[in-house]
């Protein structure tokens, strides 16, 4: 284990997990309910892991057989997160919504799975992060891809099991627009700060 390394995969992975999504938004809900949050958290998390192994490992064979992809996804890629950027900070700026959950009946633990799975396996954005960023950044630490692997499989556990538990605490917080403001602009910042980091590597 290369704890460097490992370090950096934490970070990345925890830079690119934060960004409000779908899921995101998803996990949190389930824990402000308080339902069926240990399985959600962990349906995330495990699904993360296969993801983020997916990309270390196939993207690096890929590559390997088309030398021309990797830098064709890594200006993708800066160009996604630069535009993802912009429009968080567009809504920090511009958005006055809050945090809101609704108080509907209580769903099964099948129907909550599977509409986190969904949420999980069929966004496009999902697969940008964990297999093509991801992917394409541990290609800068050769021969311990399995340690930044491990370090941004570890940041997603901790993000989503924080997230769902730590829903309780948020929720006063996240009440409120000006927290979804300064979150916007700290998630636009990580954005175009990894941007500038694949570019880097030209």
């Amino acid at each position: 284990m290369n704890f460097p390394v490992y370090g950096t995969g934490l970070v990345m992975g925890l830079s690119l997990i934060v960004a409000i999504g779908a899921q995101n938004a998803f996990v949190l809900r389930q824990g402000l309910r308080n339902e069926h949050v240990f399985a959600v958290c962990l349906t995330c998390a495990l699904s993360d892991a296969v993801l983020i192994t997916m990309g270390v490992t196939s993207f690096q064979q890929i590559a390997a057989l088309l030398p021309w992809l990797d830098p064709v996804m890594r200006y993708g890629g800066a160009a996604f997160l630069a535009w993802y950027g912009a429009i968080s900070l567009y809504s920090a700026f511009h958005a006055s919504g809050a945090l809101t959950v609704q108080e509907a009946g209580s769903s099964s633990l099948r129907a909550t799975l599977l509409t986190c799975l969904a949420l999980t396996w069929l966004n496009p954005h999902v697969y940008l992060d964990t297999v093509v960023l991801l992917g394409s950044i541990s290609t800068r630490s050769p021969g311990y891809e399995a340690s930044f692997a491990a370090g941004a499989a570890t940041g997603s556990f901790l993000f989503f099991f924080s997230l769902g538990y730590g829903a309780t605490w948020l929720r006063p917080v996240f009440a409120k627009p000006a927290a979804w403001r300064i979150l916007e602009t700290l998630i636009a910042l990580t954005m175009w700060s990894i941007a500038l980091s694949l570019l880097a590597k030209m």
